[in-house]
């Protein structure tokens, strides 16, 4: 049939859905996901009119304003789109989608993952990172994503950093399992579930030395010398340091204010035979855009069709300050071509040394193979301290506080910038992340700005560092994470207070 609008719909379907009481997260949060899991499917195409929010209340047995809070995030995310008058429908910017075939995510018969590793190494090419002004006592350093150690429950996690080693006794200070503690790689399986809508089981969690360590053992596990791997144009340098140093030829692809360019990553991979991608699109690095759910499943499409590894590296997921947080892309990926990336390093410290993959059983043995003759396996007092507190859930609230602590910051860094720099900066809205992205007038250098507020006390990124052409560009990247908001506004000042020896 056909609407009035010309756009054809299909009859109204019944969706059906049962909550989940035992559930961590919401009832109108399992709602949106169970209609993002219909289009995923395919019983949901673009264009098609979702029955009434007062039909879904009845047919769902909740009341109506849940399911308006269910579709306000769809609506957040780009699944859907309201119509004045006229209802809702499922966003017509979505790409068609057949249905997934083959069944549970990853399986074997992911493209090449059950492989024989293949240690050929080839000459490793490491490219010089552009480096930061080296930090000084008393100076405030803007440049990266840490979070604010001084916030850190010390005391808590060296409490079960001491049970670990009594209660665990040899079992922490002997060799273990080069997949990391299988107490931890159970509870990071459950808080994916239940955080990322990821359902894994211990056996699909591997324990990395933080997100470079899975970045590295990735690159050594899955790539070969020559071989071509996709990277955004401006983003994670030590991501391609890895990439490169297992010999990958990198491909830079656009990145814009829906996050990486699909349509651009698809014209390269008709001109270049990739093997991989390395994609950061929940907070994409360094602009902290949120990939759209059109290009999601464009990407995820992209993959199949070529045999892609998409490595998904989801550094900050907790920090989400506008609406929820939107789910991975390998909570959607129905034939095993992603690799999910992780860190502990933004929640807990980066000194820990702490991240993890999740990623069909194949990549994981695969990577365990590499991790044997890298550094044979993690510190498992570390891993099992962790696993205590995520047990607990400890960690948990303690990532809630910081969640709270951090959009507080965010919000005052924004006023800072308003009140003492209007006309000069302009951040870019973004819905999470632990740093802002902001463009500056052409009437200033900002490559001499960040010089001389370095000089000053204040050590802020300009878009160079983060450029694969290494090209300036009038952005700069503000973490406001480790700062509390009188340290921020002083920031601020400060930079004011250089702008005139980088005018042009």
């Amino acid at each position: 049939m056909i609407d009035q609008s010309g756009v054809r719909v299909r009859d109204e379907i019944e969706i059906a859905f049962v909550a989940d009481e035992a559930a961590t997260i919401p009832v109108f949060a399992q709602l949106a996901r169970t209609v993002v899991n219909e289009i995923l499917r395919g019983r949901l195409a673009p264009g098609q009119r979702l029955p009434s929010s007062r039909r879904l209340a009845a047919q769902w047995a909740v009341h109506r304003n849940t399911v308006l809070s269910a579709l306000d995030e769809l609506a957040a995310e780009g699944w859907v789109e309201t119509r004045a008058g006229a209802g809702c429908w499922v966003s017509t910017t979505l790409p068609e989608r057949p249905p997934p075939r083959g069944g549970a995510r990853g399986g074997a018969s992911a493209p090449g993952f059950a492989a024989e590793p293949g240690f050929a190494m080839g000459e490793p090419l490491w490219q010089a990172l552009a480096t930061m002004p080296p930090s000084r006592p008393g100076a405030y350093f803007m440049a990266g994503g840490q979070p604010d150690l001084r916030l850190l429950p010390r005391e808590m996690l060296s409490r079960a950093w001491r049970r670990a080693v009594r209660d665990a006794g040899s079992k922490v200070l002997s060799y273990g399992d080069p997949r990391g503690a299988l107490r931890l790689r159970r509870a990071v399986a459950s808080w994916c579930a239940a955080r990322r809508d990821l359902a894994v089981g211990a056996r699909e969690v591997m324990i990395t030395r933080g997100s470079q360590g899975a970045l590295d053992l990735l690159s050594r596990a899955f790539l070969r010398p020559g071989e071509h791997v996709a990277v955004e144009a401006l983003g994670y340098g030590p991501a391609w340091v890895s990439l490169r140093a297992a010999g990958a030829t990198l491909w830079p692809v656009a990145v814009d204010d829906q996050g990486l360019d699909v349509e651009a990553l698809e014209a390269l991979a008709r001109k270049r035979t990739l093997r991989a991608v390395y994609v950061t699109p929940h907070h994409q690095y360094p602009t902290m855009v949120t990939l759209s759910a059109s290009r999601r499943l464009r990407l995820l499409d992209l993959a199949r069709r070529h045999g892609l590894l998409v490595i998904e590296d989801d550094y900050d997921h907790e920090f989400h300050h506008e609406g929820r947080a939107v789910m991975p892309l390998a909570s959607a990926d129905a034939h095993g071509h992603v690799v999910y990336v992780g860190t502990f390093s933004k929640i807990v410290a980066p000194g820990l040394r702490v991240g993890f993959v999740v990623a069909p059983e194949p990549v994981i043995a695969r990577l365990a193979q590499w991790r044997r003759a890298v550094d044979r396996q993690g510190d498992l007092t570390v891993e099992t301290a962790l696993a205590e507190l995520l047990e607990e859930g400890a960690l948990q609230a303690h990532a809630r506080r910081m969640q709270k602590v951090y959009g507080q910051r965010r919000t005052a860094l924004r006023d800072a910038l308003g009140a003492h720099l209007a006309g000069v900066v302009e951040a870019h809205p973004t819905a999470g992340g632990m740093a802002l992205w902001a463009e500056v007038s052409p009437k200033y250098d900002v490559e001499r700005w960040s010089a001389a507020s370095a000089e000053a006390g204040v050590i802020f990124a300009t878009a160079r560092r983060f450029a694969f052409d290494q090209r300036p560009r009038p952005f700069v990247r503000l973490g406001f994470a480790p700062l509390d908001p009188g340290e921020l506004v002083a920031c601020v000042k400060t930079m004011k207070r250089c702008l005139n020896e980088a005018r042009v």
